[in-house]
Formats: structure tokens, C-alpha cells, sequence
């Protein structure tokens, strides 16, 4: 009986990893779009789950969209790297922090609830700056 107790905690602990992994998906993709996860360079897809730490790039003619699980959503151009450099959210308080790195190119978003529960729980922060996000929607381009 322990052992079967302790094999059901492991199993149910492995299932609830990813879930918490999950931060957003890829909703859509056109021209060469990768995602870099620590060493691994890996083609961008529709669906794809997105995890904290990923870095989104985009090659000439690439576009990438993405939805976060706070419903902020992204839409990054041609010749452009982002970085989700931290991001944490709790659905049930819509409570949590959302720091993005732009190294180049351009990021548009429409901010969804992390951005609403507090006025410096989302940030976006460029090679000469850093932005507080008040507003909903804003577009930032990095030469």
C-alpha cells in the first residue's frame, strides 16, 4: 500500500510539472521563427507551449504570435529576439510578474491581467531601457 502511494504521488508530481512549465503557446507562425531553450534551437510551430526563459527569434521574413496564460498577447516582427525573461501567474488571484528582454527587432503587445493587478508586475526592458507597462497596447522597436 506505500509503495502504491508513493508511485501515485510521482506520477501525479510529473504530470503537474509541465502544467507549471506552461506559460503560453505559439498561435501562429509565418516564415523562419525559432524558439532557443537553453542550448536547443527549436522551429517554431503553432501550438508550440512556450517556458520561462524562452527566447523567441525570428529570422527576415519571420513573424511569430504568442499568447500568454494572462491573455497578454505578442506579435514580434522580422529580425527580432525576445526574451521572457521571468514570468510568473496565479489564474486564481490574476496575480503575478512578467519581465521581457528585446535585444532587437520589434514587439508589439496587448497586455492582459498581469499588467492590470499591478503597475509594475509587467516590464519590457530594452538595451537602453526599461518599461514599466501602464497602458494596454504599445509597440516597441530595438535597431
Amino acid at each position: 500500500m506505500r509503495l502504491c502511494t508513493f508511485i501515485s504521488a510521482v506520477v501525479l508530481a510529473g504530470l503537474a510539472t509541465p502544467a507549471l512549465a506552461d506559460i503560453g503557446r505559439v498561435k501562429l507562425v509565418s516564415g523562419v521563427a525559432t524558439i532557443e531553450r537553453g542550448t536547443q534551437k527549436i522551429p517554431a510551430t503553432s501550438g508550440m507551449v512556450l517556458q520561462k526563459g524562452d527566447t523567441i527569434v525570428t529570422g527576415k521574413t519571420g513573424r511569430i504570435g504568442v499568447t500568454f496564460n494572462d491573455n497578454t498577447r505578442f506579435a514580434a516582427g522580422p529580425n527580432s529576439r525576445v526574451n521572457v525573461a521571468d514570468y510568473a501567474f496565479n489564474d486564481t488571484t490574476h496575480q503575478g510578474q512578467f519581465l521581457t528582454r528585446i535585444d532587437r527587432g520589434s514587439l508589439a503587445i496587448v497586455s492582459g491581467q498581469i499588467a492590470k493587478s499591478n503597475r509594475d508586475a509587467m516590464r519590457v526592458k530594452t538595451p537602453t531601457a526599461l518599461l514599466g507597462v501602464r497602458g494596454t497596447r504599445f509597440v516597441v522597436q530595438v535597431n
